[in-house]
């Protein structure tokens, strides 16, 4: 899929994300609000931030190949707009941080993703995205 992405000339950058078996985990609450997240590390490279940033100021499509991507990348997105009040600032800075909330999109308008189980946070955020 990458390399039929790159053939067409789409520009790609990689995060680092450290992710474990407890995001696949089912929701048990009765509301997806109730459920409690679990922590996963991310690290976005200085060179990544800067390609993230020029195709959002140019508003280039974003592509986030799997969920625990856009998770990161809106999870980052989320800390700057709160720390600066601006969203650009996170793409601007190279970004290391723990994402566990629940998301909105403000960077990520396409993704790449496969099968979820049912009753899991990564579904849910699927769902969220393509209502989005």
């Amino acid at each position: 899929m990458l390399s039929a992405i790159r053939a067409r000339g789409v520009e790609i950058c990689e995060l680092t994300l450290d992710v474990g078996l407890v995001h696949i985990s089912a929701i048990h609450s009765e509301t997806l609000e109730e459920h409690v997240m679990h922590a996963e590390s991310y690290e976005i490279s200085p060179q990544a931030a800067q390609q993230i940033q020029a195709g959002v100021l140019c508003v280039a499509p974003i592509l986030a190949v799997g969920t625990n991507g856009v998770r990161a990348l809106e999870d980052s997105a989320l800390r700057a707009a709160e720390a600066v009040r601006t969203l650009w600032y996170v793409l601007a800075k190279p970004k290391r941080g723990v994402h566990y909330t629940w998301i909105s999109f403000r960077v990520v308008n396409s993704l790449l993703t496969n099968f979820h189980l049912p009753k899991s946070t990564l579904l849910a955020l699927v769902s969220a995205f393509c209502r989005s």
